[in-house]
């Protein structure tokens, strides 16, 4: 279990000399999933999907390029500007604990960087943009996840702010993304995916209870460390609850009255592991929470974009 935990990324990893299983660490690839899942997401809502070989591979070049190269070197990057707090709440992690020098975590960051930003713009060709979105999009991406981690600006710094930075990284971007790549990103299901991160929020906000601990220590103001660990817990299930249910309302408002049942029906156990497992003890159960609760939540964003691509939202400028 502690081996798999190593090469996911999760907190209470096994120890390792590998090289390559030391840099799949600072990449965290249990953290790709959501962005993997926004893209089909984006390319359901553009309503043009079809299924053939090109567009299957033009997909997973997508995937591929949100996943392991930019959430990978979002990872790495937070790695590296958070060394000192992971020195007081994980120092086993591979810098800390000196397994990987600053020199070959620097390497990564670019080399993860520019092959992000590489595919993004060879899937603008394929897609015959004249204005190159998609490269857009990921060095939009690229620029917030800099500013979250590093100083002067460090976004994490700022717990509503970071958080929903990340939160718009892990959902609204990618989505963006497939989107774009697949039809036409409209300001009308921008704006949703914006709001649909606050939602992401909440999950960020998870996030910071492994680092309660240094945070504190080093003056960080996650939401944890200024409302207490049940407050945030609580904050946290609001959040994704309600503007979830805010969706569902969206959805009756543009007629689709079949996905907005969906929707609620996979709310419900979110709700449920909600009690079970994130207000009884967030730093406990966290990993538990996320594992049985986040498969609902993604589900939701499935229904969602299928329903925006089936409706005149996906053609509205």
């Amino acid at each position: 279990m502690s081996d798999a935990r190593q090469l996911l990324g999760i907190k209470g990893a096994s120890g390792t000399s590998s090289i390559w299983k030391l840099r799949l660490q600072l990449m965290k690839p249990i953290t790709w999933i959501p962005l993997l899942w926004g893209v089909i997401c984006g390319a359901a809502a553009s309503g043009n999907y079809q299924w053939n070989i090109s567009n299957v591979i033009a997909a997973l070049a997508c995937m591929i390029m949100s996943g392991p190269l930019l959430a990978g070197y979002t990872q790495t990057i937070n790695d590296y500007y958070d060394r000192d707090i992971d020195a007081i709440n994980e120092p086993n992690r591979p810098i800390p604990s000196g397994a990987i020098s600053l020199t070959q975590v620097k390497l990564q960051i670019w080399i993860l960087l520019l092959g992000g930003l590489g595919v993004a713009y060879c899937l603008d060709i394929w897609a015959g943009h004249l204005t190159p979105s998609v490269f857009l999009l990921a060095l939009g991406g690229s620029l917030v996840s800099y500013i979250y981690s590093a100083p002067p600006l460090k976004l994490k710094q700022n717990g509503w702010l970071g958080n929903y930075a990340l939160g718009a990284s892990y959902i609204a971007l990618p989505w963006w993304a497939g989107q774009a790549l697949f039809g036409q990103l409209t300001w009308t299901t921008a704006l949703l995916t914006l709001a649909y991160s606050l939602a992401g929020l909440g999950i960020a906000i998870i996030n910071d209870f492994k680092s309660v601990e240094g945070d504190k220590k080093l003056g960080l103001q996650s939401l944890p460390v200024v409302f207490g660990i049940k407050n945030a817990s609580l904050i946290s299930a609001a959040m994704i609850d309600i503007f979830q249910l805010a969706m569902v309302i969206v959805l009756i408002g543009i007629g689709q009255h079949f996905a907005s049942v969906v929707l609620i029906l996979l709310i419900i156990p979110q709700i449920t592991f909600q009690d079970i497992w994130l207000l009884r003890d967030p730093l406990a159960y966290d990993v538990k929470y996320q594992a049985s609760a986040q498969p609902f939540l993604i589900l939701g964003m499935l229904v969602t974009a299928l329903a925006i691509g089936h409706s005149s939202l996906s053609q509205v400028l």
